[in-house]
């Protein structure tokens, strides 16, 4: 197999690890596209000591690891600080500010026996909380944990010591231990109660049903909607918030399901003076057996096109 084919069987991982250590889509396949360029230019002396897959993720790391070193983390709104509860009184969009981007699930398609990692490593809050990672404990927990490399194959790929990484990688497992959920946190409930619960969820926000959307929002529930620094805790605090910005009624908006990060999502359209329906913004929804337990609305139109989603809808 060549250097094109084996590069196109592996694309979608490699944008999958890099999105991982990035926390950006659009960083990820800007770091995959130099990947290929950097591959193309040094196959010749490619030497095969690992495979060809082993070798592309090498370079994808140590690009990730470069473009890390003229960034800032990416945020989620509630890494900032406490939580509001005046939905009249919001803080100004940083625009300038580098936010989480959540990751279209149809992009990470890829044949069954190649896929790695778990669904678990993929969810937003798991994201989020890489991102408290210095970078290279970021590599080390990720090469390690998720795509279960040994730690010499490690210490290769990131020229260090063996003791190096294990060190990295026990600072990096304790550290995410303190600040990110847990298996037990995140599992969702089964269809077909999970579909029921979507459904009611997208129908009650379509109508602004607020008495609907009590029962299905947890009594803890988080709303995020990132440029805004704002956010929200709490069933009461989110459903003032939605009280104040959603005006009630048929017609007004449709949801849209998608998926993202291995999670629910929905894209809001909102009616305008056309008559038509234009792109709003983009829910990600973290879901348990009790109901909605988070919602990270981001608010970016320009994300709906990575989700296959059309700019504005017909009424």
């Amino acid at each position: 197999m060549n250097l094109e084919d084996e590069f196109a069987q592996v694309r979608g991982e490699l944008v999958v690890h890099c999105y991982r250590m990035l926390g950006s889509r659009h960083d990820a396949e800007d770091v995959v596209q130099d990947v290929y360029v950097r591959a193309w230019k040094g196959f010749a002396e490619f030497e095969q000591r690992s495979s060809v897959r082993t070798w592309l993720y090498r370079i994808a790391t140590r690009l990730c690891l470069n473009a890390l070193k003229h960034s800032s983390r990416r945020l989620v709104p509630s890494a900032l600080g406490a939580p509001g509860n005046d939905p009249d009184d919001l803080d100004t969009p940083m625009t300038e500010a580098t936010w989480l981007e959540p990751l279209p699930d149809h992009g990470m398609s890829a044949d069954p026996a190649t896929v790695v990692g778990t669904r678990q490593s993929l969810r937003l809050a798991m994201i989020a909380a890489l991102q408290h990672l210095p970078p290279r404990q970021r590599a080390v927990l990720i090469l390690r944990d998720v795509l279960l490399w040994p730690a010499a194959e490690v210490a290769a790929a990131l020229d260090t010591t063996t003791v190096a990484v294990n060190s990295s990688l026990q600072r990096a497992r304790a550290e995410l231990a303190r600040i990110a959920p847990s298996e037990e946190q995140v599992s969702e409930p089964d269809d077909p109660w999970r579909r029921d619960l979507l459904d009611r969820y997208a129908r009650a926000f379509e109508r602004a049903d607020l008495v609907a959307l009590e029962e299905l929002l947890t009594q803890d529930v988080r709303w995020e909607m990132p440029p805004v620094p704002t956010w929200f805790n709490g069933r009461q605090d989110v459903l003032r918030l939605l009280a104040a910005k959603l005006t009630p009624g048929d017609g007004r908006r449709v949801m849209v399901e998608t998926s993202a990060n291995g999670q629910p999502a929905f894209a809001l359209y909102s009616r305008g003076d056309d008559d038509r329906f234009h792109a709003r913004y983009l829910q990600v929804l973290t879901l348990s057996e009790e109901g909605v337990t988070a919602i990270l609305a981001f608010h970016r139109a320009d994300l709906f096109s990575a989700f296959g989603l059309p700019p504005e809808r017909p009424a």
